[in-house]
Parts: C-alpha cells; sequence; structure tokens
C-alpha cells in the first residue's frame, strides 16, 4: 500500500528549494529547446508540465522532469525528417502513449539491476560535463548556450576546445558575478552566522546578488557591465495573440507516417531509460533513503510526455542536474517540483522581463557547485579503495558518460559489471579439496549453492583431470539450483569415464528435482582416520582458472 504524502508539511523549505531548481531550469529548458531546433517556449512548457503534472503524479520526493539533453540529437534528427514541428508533436504522443503501457507491464523493475558502482559513476560523469559546460560562460563566453550537453558537440567541437575558445572572449563583470557567486554559494554552509538562515538558499542569495551588482555596473557605466547576449533569454509576449502564437499543436494526420511511428518509439525508449537511471540517482542521494516506484514513474512521465505534446512542448524525462539542484538545495518532498513548475508558468508569463535579468554567469556558479557535489574526489577514493572490481566499472562509466553519452557510458559500465560478476561466478561454482587419509586421498568437490551453465567449463576439466583409481564425492547439499548441462555432465561422468578409469564415485546431497540419484557410498569401507588418528586436510581452496 502506498504511503500518503503531505505535500504541505515542508513547504517552507520545498518552496525555497523550488525557486532554486526553477532558476536552474529556465535556461536549460530554452537551451535544450534551441538545441532541438524547437521554438523556446516549447521547451518552458515541458518544463512546467514535467514540474507539474509529472511532480503530482510520481512517487519520487526529489525527481525533477524537464526536457532533457539527452533527447537534443533525437529531436533534432526527427525534425530534420519529418520537416515540421507538429508531426514531431505527434511523435511526443505516441512516446507518451508507449511509456504508459510500458508502466503498466511494469518495465520499471528493470531500474532494479543497474549496480550502485555504475549509477555513481553516471553521476560523477555527468558532474565533469556540468563543470566543463558551465566554465564559459562563468567567464563571459555563451556560444554554446545552445544547450549541447555532451562531450562532442554538433558543431564538430567538444567541451575542451569551447572551454579554449573561451578565454578569448572573457568579460570581466561575468568573472566578478561569477565568483562572487561562488563565495556565496561556499560561504553559505561553512559559515555558522549563514548557517541559521536555512530557510534561504545560497543559490537564491547569489542569483539576486549577480542581478543587483549587473545592475549596479550598468546604473554606473562601468566596463564590468554585463550585456544582453550574457542574461537569460526568454521571449516577451506584449498580447495574448503573440503568446497563444506561441504555442503549437500536434498534427494528428502524420500519425499515418511510419518515420514518425519510428520516432516516438525511439523517443520512448531513450526517455524512458534515461528517466529510471535519474530515479535511481535521486533514491541514492535522498537522505530519508526513501524508494521511488518506477513503475508508476514511467506512467507518470507517459501523461506528461502525452500532455506536454498537446500543449507543444518538446518530450521530457528525469533530470538528473534539475534533482540534483533540488537536493542541494533542501528539498523535503516533490512539493518543491511542483513549486519550480508552477513558478516556471507563472513568471514565464508575467515577468519574462525581469528574469531577462538574470546573468547566466550566476546561473553557471549555482550548476559548478551541483557538478562539484557529483564528481567529488572523495567519490573517487571511495571506490578506489574498494578494490578493482567496484573501481574499474565505476570509472569506466564516468569516461563512457564524459566523452560518449550518458546511455553509451552506462551501457559499458554495466557490460564491464557483467563481465567481472561472470568471471567471479567461474571461480566460485565450487570448492575443491583433498584430504588425506591412511589408505589414500578422497577428494571432495563441494558444489556452491548455484551452478549455472557458465561454470560448464571449469567443472568439466577439473572432473577431466582427476586421476584414475581416485575416490571423489561430489556434494550437492547446499545447492539450490544447477543447470541442466552440469547434471548432464556428471551423469555421463558416472556413467562412462567413472567405470573405465575405476574412478569410486559418491554423489551426495543431490535432490529429486536434479534426476539424478544419489549413489551408495562407495567409500564406506575405507578407513578415514589417518595413521596418527586424525584427519587432516592436505589442500583446501577455491578452484581459479
Amino acid at each position: 500500500m502506498t504511503k500518503k504524502i503531505n505535500l504541505f508539511a515542508n513547504l517552507k523549505t520545498d518552496f525555497a528549494s523550488g525557486l532554486v531548481v526553477f532558476l536552474v531550469a529556465l535556461p536549460l529548458c530554452l537551451g535544450i529547446a534551441m538545441a532541438s531546433g524547437a521554438p523556446l517556449f516549447s521547451g518552458i512548457i515541458t518544463g512546467i508540465v514535467g514540474g507539474i503534472v509529472v511532480g503530482y503524479l510520481s512517487t519520487s520526493h526529489l525527481s525533477v522532469s524537464g526536457p532533457a539533453a539527452g533527447l537534443t540529437a533525437i529531436m533534432l534528427t526527427g525534425l530534420t525528417d519529418l520537416g515540421a514541428f507538429e508531426a514531431v508533436l505527434t511523435a511526443g504522443l505516441i512516446a507518451g502513449a508507449i511509456q504508459l503501457a510500458l508502466g503498466f507491464l511494469k518495465a520499471g523493475s528493470i531500474s532494479n539491476y543497474f549496480p550502485t558502482n555504475v549509477i555513481e559513476g553516471m553521476l560523477a560523469g555527468i558532474g565533469i560535463i556540468i563543470i566543463l559546460k558551465q566554465l564559459p560562460h562563468a567567464v563571459g563566453y555563451d556560444a554554446d548556450f545552445e544547450g549541447d550537453q555532451a562531450f562532442m558537440q554538433q558543431d564538430g567541437g567538444n567541451s575542451l576546445s569551447t572551454l579554449l575558445s573561451a578565454f578569448d572572449y572573457v568579460q570581466m563583470g561575468s568573472i566578478v558575478v561569477t565568483l562572487v557567486s561562488l563565495a556565496i554559494l561556499i560561504s553559505w554552509d561553512r559559515v555558522p552566522a549563514l548557517k541559521k538562515l536555512k530557510l534561504v538558499p545560497g543559490a537564491l542569495v547569489a542569483v539576486i546578488l549577480g542581478v543587483v551588482l549587473n545592475e549596479v555596473f550598468i546604473s554606473s557605466g562601468s566596463s564590468l557591465a554585463i550585456g544582453q547576449q550574457h542574461l537569460v533569454n526568454l521571449p516577451v509576449p506584449k498580447s495574448f495573440d503573440e503568446f497563444t502564437a506561441i504555442l503549437a499543436a500536434p498534427d494528428l494526420s502524420a500519425i499515418y507516417n511510419s518515420k514518425v511511428w519510428v520516432l516516438g518509439a525511439t523517443i520512448a525508449i531513450v526517455a524512458s531509460i534515461e528517466t529510471l537511471l535519474c530515479i535511481e540517482a535521486a533514491d541514492r542521494m535522498d537522505a530519508q533513503k526513501r524508494y521511488t516506484n518506477t513503475n508508476v514513474e514511467l506512467k507518470a512521465q507517459g501523461i506528461g510526455n502525452i500532455v506536454a505534446s498537446l500543449l507543444g512542448g518538446l518530450p521530457m524525462t528525469s533530470v538528473v542536474v534539475r534533482t540534483s539542484a533540488n537536493n542541494n538545495a533542501g528539498a523535503k518532498s516533490k512539493m518543491s517540483t511542483i513549486i519550480h513548475g508552477a513558478l516556471l508558468a507563472l513568471c514565464a508569463i508575467t515577468i519574462p522581463v525581469l528574469l531577462n535579468k538574470i546573468p547566466l554567469a550566476t546561473l553557471a556558479a549555482v550548476l559548478l557547485m551541483v557538478g562539484y557535489k557529483l564528481a567529488k574526489p572523495s567519490t573517487v577514493k571511495h571506490f578506489w579503495e574498494k578494490g578493482k572490481y567496484q573501481f574499474i566499472p565505476f570509472i569506466a562509466t564516468v569516461i563512457g558518460v564524459v566523452f560518449t553519452d550518458l546511455l553509451k557510458g552506462v551501457a559499458l559500465g554495466i557490460a564491464i559489471s557483467i563481465i567481472f560478476v561472470l568471471k567471479g561466478n567461474l571461480k566460485r561454482a565450487y570448492n575443491f579439496r583433498r584430504e588425506q587419509y591412511a589408505d589414500g586421498d578422497v577428494i571432495h568437490i563441494d558444489l556452491a549453492q548455484e551452478v549455472s551453465f557458465l561454470n560448464k567449463a571449469a567443472i568439466k576439466n577439473t572432473l577431466n583431470d582427476l586421476p584414475e583409481n581416485s575416490k571423489v564425492i561430489i556434494n550437492a547439499s547446499d545447492t539450490v539450483y544447477i543447470a541442466h548441462d552440469i547434471l548432464d555432465l556428471i551423469r555421463e561422468f558416472k556413467a562412462t569415464r567413472a567405470k573405465e578409469e575405476n574412478i569410486k564415485l559418491k554423489l551426495k546431497g543431490f535432490k529429486k528435482a536434479y534426476e539424478l540419484e544419489n549413489t551408495e557410498d562407495p567409500l564406506n569401507k575405507v578407513t578415514f582416520e589417518h595413521t596418527d588418528g586424525q584427519k587432516k586436510p592436505k589442500k583446501v581452496g577455491e578452484i581459479t582458472e
């Protein structure tokens, strides 16, 4: 039974964090819409729907949904192929319907199989990307504000080349605003006097001070004044007709176009995987360690994408950057997400002129802190100390996410984790020991709890290496599962080779379901006592390759 949530229990804290997320989400919504080749306001619509609709329907306490950078390439390709944004909106409707179906089919449970080190690697990789992407904005170079959040960019460059280019376009006013904002953000949680102002997030103070500083620069005619090209750029409708002209509606006649269905299915798959990854990450961030029903989340995302497409918005996913900002701002419940969506709706309509005074540099400072908290050196040290089986998948995921994209990076980390699991299974299928007695050695092969077909080669080689005239006990007393391939292998050994080479074989502990009868102990007549009256193990250990 789902526990009821009181959305108003932490209203003061959630309002403050919702305000911070709103300030972070606003430029991202615009940038991702621009990168997708879509109308700018479509990104705002998705942010509103992701906040209010998905925020209300989701059971996640921290996750924030909105337009995602991971979908920009798909959207741009879809617009090129279909030639009309209205047809892409129809694909968004299809994607939402598919996600809704996946939720009812309980496909969300796949998230339980994402390894922790891979999730942490994904977060660290995203943190590094955030830092690389925001450093140019921090010095006043906003050429990549189109929202391209991957290392390799659509213009053929990459994050490092953009960062190096930024130093040729340094704007001192942006640097001053960035440094002041960072000073506030760093000291807000460390200075005892400021800790008392818990209800006022440092990010909000940084943004307000950034606006005030720039207004002072402008009014004083200072060379530090930050120009409009370095500020938030939200569309400003001057009438109701202009506002309605911003909105678009799906072209339902495009539903007969097979390309629309392919695009819709692609969006659904990618958006669902990214959402599940983000939900796992959000649950790990949660200080209260609450868990999200991922099947409900897929349904919420499906409904959100349907509503957003009907209103002219981009497809959405749960987004790590906004979720991290939400957590860092002290959010307690999903009311924070709903408030962020409501603020997007209210401010985008009523005060876009005021919002357009926010320097991108101060928002960059907020995101730099988010990126650092995701990719802290202590996290790398933690997995390094856990050993190679934890560290290698972690660092591979980090590298993959940074230099390719989120899905490829996570796939690489999971693939390496699976290889380590398979390698471990090969070594843990059974224990092999030899006990020495007065009249000869007895070889013991104790099978593990689970013996799969992956262990066939190792067991086959072990049986093949048994010497003639030996005495062997294969013990399955502790097993709960043995693959048919292994059972067939033991049957063949018992029926053929054991008889041919005079190997005295005892099968012990095999369940009736295995259809392999336990043999009478051919060693009962053997004296198990050593000459000195004690049994001594000659070799105890785990078979290795």
